[in-house]
C-alpha cells in the first residue's frame, strides 16, 4: 500500500508480535466453504489434497500509487506488520520449485478480489495461485486475525494479518504468526516441510 518499491523492505519497520490471536487455530479443521481462484475456479478448502501451504497477508500495493493513511491518520508503515506483501509472495514464488519437489501445492490468500489478486499474479510473473477471502468467509469462520485499513478498491477494509499454514488431511498442522520479516516466510515454510517430509 506504499509507493515506491513495494518489493523492498525498510530497516525501521515495527517487528509485530504474537498477541495470540492465531493460537486457535492449530489443529482446527479447515471450514465446508469455498473460496475464488485466481484460475477461474471455486477452491474447497475440504478438498484440497495432499500437503497444501496457505500463506496469508494484508494487501498487495499498487506500483506508483500514492500513500494512504489509516482511520486515525496512521501510515501503512507504522502498522506492525502490514508492509511486505510483495516480498512475501515473490519469496514463494521463487521457491515454487521446492514445493513442487515436496508435492506442496501453495495457494496466496487475502481479502483482496480475484481480479486485483490475478492482476499482481500475472504482473509478477508468479507460478502459484490465490484464494479471495473478499466476502470474509473463511475469515468469519475461523476468527482469523485482521485489521482494517481503508481500501480504495479490489476489496473490503478488513485485511488479514501476515501468516502462514501448512494444511494435510482437513487441518491446519503448523502455524506461522507473525511473520517478519515477510521475505523469509516461503523459505522458512520449506524448510519445516523438508524437514518433516512425509515420503
Amino acid at each position: 500500500m506504499s509507493h515506491g518499491n513495494l518489493e523492498d523492505i525498510p530497516d525501521d519497520l515495527p517487528v509485530p508480535v504474537d498477541d495470540g490471536a492465531a493460537a486457535h487455530l492449530v489443529g482446527a479443521e479447515l471450514p465446508d466453504l469455498s473460496l475464488r481462484c485466481t484460475n477461474g475456479r471455486d477452491q474447497s478448502l475440504r478438498e484440497l489434497t495432499g500437503r497444501t501451504v496457505l500463506f496469508f497477508y494484508p494487501r498487495t500495493g499498487t506500483p506508483g500509487q500514492p500513500p494512504t493513511l489509516g482511520f486515525v491518520g496512521e501510515t501503512w508503515e507504522s502498522i506492525p506488520g502490514a508492509r511486505g506483501c510483495t516480498p512475501q509472495s515473490i519469496g514463494f514464488g521463487r521457491l515454487t520449485p521446492g514445493f513442487g519437489e515436496l508435492g506442496v501445492t501453495v495457494f496466496g490468500v487475502s481479502t483482496q478480489t480475484t481480479a486485483f489478486q490475478r492482476e499482481f499474479q500475472q504482473r509478477q510473473q508468479l507460478g502459484f495461485e490465490f484464494l479471495s477471502d473478499s466476502e470474509l468467509l473463511l475469515t468469519h469462520a475461523m476468527r482469523l486475525p485482521t485489521f482494517d485499513f481503508p481500501v480504495e478498491s479490489g476489496g473490503p477494509n478488513t485485511l488479514m494479518r501476515r501468516m502462514a499454514w501448512v494444511v494435510e488431511n482437513k487441518r491446519i498442522a503448523r502455524v506461522w504468526y507473525p511473520v517478519f520479516p515477510p521475505g523469509e516466510c516461503a523459505a522458512n515454510v520449506l524448510a519445516w516441510l523438508r524437514e518433516n517430509h512425509v515420503a
